[in-house]
């Protein structure tokens, strides 16, 4: 007989009372006082199956304790000059929100070379950054809004995209497999925008594969997005790279100082780097290595990530040497969803 998703829910709290102490501190962190939303998260992550979203929780709960997650916005990275070169190469940030009050992340995959710090550190700020949409951007929208927000809306630039991203496919599946089994479904629709000819080949060998579910939160937009984009928020929140109609222009140099909500001086990346310091132990902090990351380990599981990323690579190899594709195939761009 099959179990209703009200069954499932109450199945799966019932087996959360049953665990120990130390586990109900770190789900309390992860909830963020909204414990059911979290369990939904997790069913809906492994179809409504109650022992594989129950395994997968415990699964998440014993890599927080073990690589302290809890403690990770407690635990900068220093100096100052070493997370600008971070932020310079590892592009992300926040823009502003939807209508509906969704946070607003923009994300420069074509332009992100991951080459001015260790692996570690760029995985330490990508979970530093979940943590604190999760324990700061989405509680205070949620107050904000007077409804509980629990997801955010990600828009992905792929101006620049080239076959050198081969390069950087072990940090993101790292990143991605983090994702899928530690934060699942916290994002509610991904954009796509500036999409060449790299990208078009390889979705269509993605897209089948995704699960129906994953598959639906993906809308590949044409050009840079502006106007699908206005629909779901205001120009003010739109990133910096979906204000021109350029294709092809860099998502750095199309930015506009403050506007850039890559850089480190943008209000988010200064108040997240704040918030962390002011959070870390002053004692402990004086006593932290200069150049010393947090060593985080990558849970292991066969995700969609992992295997898509195999597609990817096997893909992307066969497409061959960019700087051979003729130019007019880099501005082709997949069907708008």
């Amino acid at each position: 007989m099959a179990v209703t998703s009200q069954e499932a829910i109450h199945q799966l709290a019932t087996l959360m009372e049953q665990v120990d102490e130390l586990l109900k501190v770190t789900f309390k962190n992860m909830h963020q006082g909204y414990p059911m939303a979290t369990l939904v998260r997790f069913l809906k992550a492994r179809e409504w199956s109650v022992s594989k979203a129950h395994k997968m929780l415990m699964d998440c709960l014993n890599w927080r304790i073990q690589n302290h997650i809890d403690d990770i916005l407690c635990t900068p990275i220093i100096p100052a000059d070493l997370y600008r070169g971070i932020r310079d190469s590892q592009l992300v940030g926040l823009s502003g929100y939807t209508k509906e009050g969704l946070p607003v992340f923009a994300l420069g995959v074509g332009l992100s070379t991951f080459d001015k710090a260790s692996v570690n550190y760029y995985v330490q700020s990508h979970i530093q950054i979940n943590e604190y949409r999760d324990r700061v951007i989405l509680p205070a929208a949620t107050k904000k809004y007077g409804r509980h927000i629990g997801k955010c809306v990600k828009v992905l630039d792929m101006t620049g995209l080239r076959l050198s991203a081969l390069s950087h496919l072990k940090i993101l599946t790292m990143i991605s497999t983090i994702d899928d089994l530690n934060y699942p479904e916290k994002t509610q629709t991904y954009y796509v925008v500036n999409s060449p000819y790299v990208f078009a080949a390889c979705w269509k060998v993605v897209k089948p594969l995704l699960q129906e579910r994953t598959r639906k939160k993906v809308q590949v937009l044409h050009g840079c997005g502006k106007d699908e984009l206005l629909k779901i928020m205001d120009y003010a929140s739109l990133p910096h790279f979906c204000k021109s109609e350029r294709n092809g222009s860099s998502s750095r140099v199309s930015s506009a100082g403050a506007g850039d909500c890559y850089s480190l001086d943008h209000p988010f990346h200064q108040q997240l780097y704040s918030y962390i310091k002011n959070n870390a132990p002053s004692q402990g902090y004086a006593l932290l290595p200069k150049q010393g990351s947090l060593h985080v380990d990558v849970p292991t599981g066969d995700t969609e990530g992992t295997k898509i990323t195999g597609m990817i690579q096997s893909k992307l190899h066969l497409i061959g040497d960019d700087s051979k594709l003729p130019s007019s195939l880099s501005v082709l761009h997949v069907d708008v969803v």
